[in-house]
């Protein structure tokens, strides 16, 4: 499963680099004094694979779940405030509506919810977040939470299941079958972040709301 998500983000990786130049930032943005204080907009594209690479597998409950190992960090707030939805984001405001047309065009990702919204943060270690249906991630057999954390710095986090209701052949897995996703990841703001998986991936976009500027400038 290892190769498989490497292929997948081999094949990903390039085509955000090429439309966004995927590059870390040179400075990590600065903590705010209270994490729930500053509004954050957070967008997200989930897509699948419409076909795959290499030999099939072997789906079951023991290795159809990627897992990313947390970032520990000193410093993380000691209260247990968690963070507050704020409003969905109109498509007018979505900036990655170029790399769901790019996914598109490759004829190899089809891209099946997208959704913007603004939240403030949670304290770090809760993975308190909220639903995808609260979220505007709508699609079939897509369920689960995004979090989004501060303490020294700032996490995105997601847990999601995803059932593809048709998985390619290649990929070795009946009609139907769940795939799940459970990673946190330091971000960094205005950068693209991918989040891969073996049946299906994440794109996912954080800007303070105060004083935004579009991604990549």
């Amino acid at each position: 499963m290892k190769n498989r998500s490497l292929a997948l983000a081999a094949l990903v990786l390039p085509l955000l680099a090429m439309l966004c130049g995927l590059q870390a930032s040179s400075q990590q943005a600065a903590a705010p004094a209270a994490a729930n204080a500053t509004v954050y907009n957070i967008e997200v594209i989930v897509f699948r694979t419409a076909s795959t690479m290499g030999a099939a597998e072997s789906w079951n409950s023991q290795n159809n779940t990627v897992l990313e190992a947390e970032t520990a960090e000193s410093g993380a707030p000691k209260d247990t405030q968690i963070g507050r939805f704020v409003g969905a984001l109109p498509a007018t405001q979505f900036q990655l509506s170029d790399i769901e047309s790019k996914l598109k065009s490759t004829g190899v990702y089809v891209p099946v919810a997208h959704a913007a919204w603004s939240q403030t943060a949670s304290p770090w270690g809760t993975k308190a977040g909220f639903p995808v249906s609260r979220l505007g991630l709508d699609a079939a057999g897509l369920s689960g939470t995004v979090y989004l954390e501060r303490g020294q710095f700032l996490h995105l986090g997601m847990a999601l299941t995803y059932a593809v209701p048709n998985p390619p052949t290649g990929l070795g897995a009946a009609p139907g079958t769940p795939f799940t996703m459970n990673t946190n990841r330091r971000i960094k703001f205005y950068e693209r972040n991918y989040y891969d998986h073996p049946a299906f991936g994440v794109i996912a976009l954080v800007t303070p709301a105060q004083g935004a500027r579009p991604a990549g400038r």
